[in-house]
């Protein structure tokens, strides 16, 4: 059983990891990373790469395996459904599908945090929920009240809720295709996306303040893809530029529908304007 004291250790750890590795940058996400326990998120499990098979094969680890609670705390991405439903108890040996959903490399979840650039009393849309993770970062560093997830899969969306509430934290989740944003809570002051987009829907800068900022991961030719910052205006659009370092898009199609995810396309932002300098 893992008690309170490991997962404190092995949070801290990561911390010190992040930071070092230059993606943890401020106080107030450290924080956050060494309070929210990432293990909580992945009570279900996850799927492991059979090395070696072709086509790829994966394999559960469930929190009864040893070394689980050290996996949780290790700087990589971790699949958590397969096939648009399958998850790891419900596999009994190995499965030869395609993940569909998973627990994104911490690094990369607190870059794109401190790209977020929130300050206090910020208002967030997060379109992807995911395991929820990301989204418990968000409400300890924010309050819950000011976080809004959405997220295509209720199933995925009901976990989230589920590990969200055993931590004490209890957002706004919205089940639903994450291109449409939600307007029902708009404007917001900061929007992030964890699932790889062709081209910035026109909804999320309609739903973000003026001023306000979009993170997202835009995809292009060969499944490359790159964050990018935009900034949006009081006329309906939104500029920015690209922030340098390929970024390993979250799993494809997580949060929106299947046309948003990388896939080997050109890349546009749509309604975006460019700035000097590498643009999306």
């Amino acid at each position: 059983m893992t008690t309170v004291m490991d997962s404190a250790a092995h949070r801290r750890a990561l911390a010190g990891r992040l930071a070092d590795g230059g993606f943890l940058r401020t106080l107030p996400w450290r924080a956050a990373v060494e309070t929210v326990p990432r293990h909580e998120f992945l009570r279900g499990g996850f799927f492991d790469q059979v090395e070696g098979s072709a086509p790829t094969a994966w394999r559960p680890v469930l929190p009864d395996t040893a070394g689980w609670l050290e996996r949780c705390y290790a700087d990589e991405s971790l699949v958590t459904q397969i096939a648009g439903t399958v998850v790891p108890d419900d596999i009994r040996g190995e499965i030869l599908r395609t993940p569909t959903s998973s627990s994104t490399m911490p690094s990369l979840v607190l870059r794109m945090l401190e790209e977020l650039q929130v300050d206090n009393g910020n208002r967030v849309l997060e379109i992807g929920t995911g395991t929820g993770y990301s989204t418990g970062l968000l409400c300890h560093r924010l309050g819950d009240e000011w976080v809004t997830s959405v997220e295509v899969d209720a199933e995925v969306s009901s976990r989230a809720s589920a590990a969200l509430g055993s931590c004490g934290y209890f957002p706004e989740l919205v089940v639903g295709d994450g291109l449409a944003g939600h307007k029902d809570g708009a404007p917001y002051d900061r929007l992030v996306a964890t699932c790889g987009v062709l081209e910035v829907p026109h909804t999320w800068i309609e739903q973000t303040a003026p001023g306000g900022v979009i993170l997202a991961t835009l995809c292009g030719w060969l499944y490359a893809s790159e964050l990018a910052r935009l900034t949006a205006d009081d006329d309906g659009v939104a500029h920015g530029r690209l922030l340098g370092g390929r970024s390993p898009s979250c799993s494809p199609g997580r949060s929106c529908r299947p046309r948003s995810a990388c896939s080997p396309t050109s890349t546009t932002a749509r309604n975006a304007r460019p700035s000097p300098g590498p643009t999306c």
